[in-house]
């Protein structure tokens, strides 16, 4: 930690840092030794107070929010000094609080513009819906696989590695991202071929089916590239890339097998003709058709 002030070699900031050092070295949450120093101009002073747990751990991040919520508080109180908490623990934590504060701001954009788009494209209410619902199911299950294997231990020798009880902090906004863009690439395909058939007959099943029989292969040898490339990142050594290949590859797997094969059907196929279900008040949405690939011209004689 940093202590700054024009001297910090008064007798008001010195028996601060004595206390903050007989403190930190009665609790069970540092460890010894703690080591001060004070730079040559006297106007700022390094104190080195080692962590008892690890990095990341709930043992660490416990120290340091008692450090910056009770000890520095109550020490430092009306010594005319600022004090500054880093090391690698602290680092995390902040950065942590800093992407958390703004992911709100990226579901609420994702989501939003997902549904704007699909309510467009399929002139329903109801698509999009289930649309942002369904990808929302894929995503909380990689998080679960993620917390299973690398928090619990599930499976992790496989990979072969070992519980670290953690998540790297930047993952899940990441993967939020990435998997809803790659999900939604799927889905526009499988739904785009259910439209044109519901739009020339007005059968919902029979469209369902045949988009399912139409895009299955597609999808099928799409998801099976990419599960093979991310698999290979969940191979690494490094915990980040392990982590980051592990989730896509779970992603695209679960989304391409249960998301489209077996829950997108079922639902369109339950809800009927609710599927294309479109307020009286949206009537003035634009109609975006699919393009039509022009037949082949007759070859001369």
């Amino acid at each position: 930690m940093i202590i700054t002030a024009p001297d910090v070699n008064t007798t008001r900031i010195q028996s601060a840092v004595d206390e903050l050092v007989e403190r930190a070295e009665s609790s069970a949450a540092f460890l010894g030794p703690i080591e001060a120093r004070t730079s040559a101009d006297g106007t700022l002073t390094r104190i080195n107070i080692p962590l008892a747990g690890k990095l990341d751990d709930d043992v660490s991040e416990d120290a340091v929010k008692l450090l910056r919520e009770q000890i520095l508080p109550q020490v430092f109180d009306g010594a005319g000094a600022r004090t500054y908490v880093a090391g690698d623990t602290a680092e995390a934590i902040d950065f942590r609080d800093r992407m958390w504060d703004s992911s709100y701001y990226v579901f609420a954009f994702v989501l939003g513009l997902s549904f704007l788009l699909l309510l467009i494209m399929f002139r329903s209410v109801i698509i999009p819906i289930k649309a942002l619902v369904l990808n929302l199911l894929s995503v909380g299950a990689v998080y679960g696989v993620l917390v299973m294997v690398f928090q619990w231990g599930w499976g992790i020798s496989i990979l072969g590695s070992e519980e670290t009880g953690i998540i790297e902090t930047w993952l899940p906004l990441f993967l939020f991202g990435i998997l809803f863009g790659l999900s939604m690439d799927y889905h526009m395909l499988l739904l785009n071929r259910i439209k044109e058939e519901w739009d020339k007959s007005g059968d919902n099943e029979e469209a369902v089916a045949t988009g399912i029989r139409l895009t299955a292969g597609q999808i099928t040898s799409a998801a099976a590239v990419m599960v093979g490339v991310f698999a290979a990142f969940a191979t690494s050594r490094v915990l980040g890339l392990q982590q980051f290949g592990l989730g896509l590859a779970v992603a695209v797997l679960i989304d391409a097998t249960v998301i489209r094969v077996v829950l997108l059907p079922a639902t369109m196929k339950l809800l009927g003709d609710w599927n294309w279900y479109l307020p009286g008040w949206l009537d003035w949405l634009p109609r975006v058709a699919p393009e039509e690939v022009a037949a082949p011209a007759p070859a001369d004689d």
